[in-house]
């Protein structure tokens, strides 16, 4: 059975054309060799999408229990995100408008489905193992907690009374 698992960048402050030259390389490979691509590819926006790629094989491995070996990427692609509009001064007092954008990358995982992890995974969530209290465990909880110092009463002391001569 084919499932997918999804995993989204929001805001990264590179441009979105300058990340779809990197998102080409990788789209419709396998993970182990988009992972390989990414990490001897010279772009900048390589670095955040490997990063991006290793965290949807995260939740596909530990969310829906997917082979790692049979992962492949299904769909991936990037949106235009906020832009910051800053400007420049140039010559005789203008002023030239700096755009700068941000992208929005989404990453789609699939693959088939581990069994064994899955059975696993729902024995372990049927069945916790939880120990009920007894009477010898709540002894000896009491002798191990050190006994509270009571902090010793701040006896009122009298201040000294400054009287004014008025002769001086």
């Amino acid at each position: 059975m084919k499932v997918q698992a999804k995993a989204q960048l929001k805001s990264l402050r590179v441009s979105p054309r300058k990340v779809r030259l990197v998102i080409d390389l990788i789209r419709g490979l396998d993970v182990e060799r988009a992972l390989n691509e990414l990490t001897f590819s010279k772009k900048a926006a390589a670095r955040p999408v490997k990063k991006l790629l290793e965290s949807a094989v995260a939740n596909a491995v530990h969310n829906q229990s997917i082979k790692r070996e049979g992962l492949t990427i299904e769909t991936v692609y990037v949106d235009e995100g906020r832009v910051l509009k800053r400007w420049m001064p140039r010559a005789m007092g203008r002023a030239t408008p700096l755009r700068k954008r941000s992208s929005h990358i989404t990453i789609v995982l699939s693959g088939i489905i581990d069994a064994v992890a899955l059975a696993n995974k729902k024995a372990e969530q049927k069945a916790p193992e939880t120990e009920e209290p007894t009477e010898e465990k709540a002894v000896q909880e009491k002798k191990s907690k050190p006994a509270a110092k009571k902090k010793p009463k701040k006896q009122n002391q009298k201040k000294p009374k400054i009287t004014l001569n008025p002769a001086t």
